[in-house]
């Protein structure tokens, strides 16, 4: 089985990048999850093209 794919984003609130580890078997879902460096919550969005391709999208919950 081929290890899991990942993604580096910023942290919408400090500005850390951070590395999440991707369920890309999964398809397209959204998911909260908490900064690595202040503990904040990340809302985290994973779409997944026909090709497999993965893009990841990160906010703050306070983003409207």
């Amino acid at each position: 089985m081929p290890p899991l794919p990942t993604a580096d984003i910023a942290c919408p609130y400090c500005g850390e990048t951070i590395t999440l580890v991707v369920d890309d078997s999964a398809g397209d879902q959204q998911y909260i999850e908490d900064c690595h460096v202040c503990c904040k919550p990340i809302e985290v969005r994973v779409s997944v093209d026909e090709y497999g391709t993965v893009d990841v999208a990160a906010r703050g919950q306070d983003d409207a």
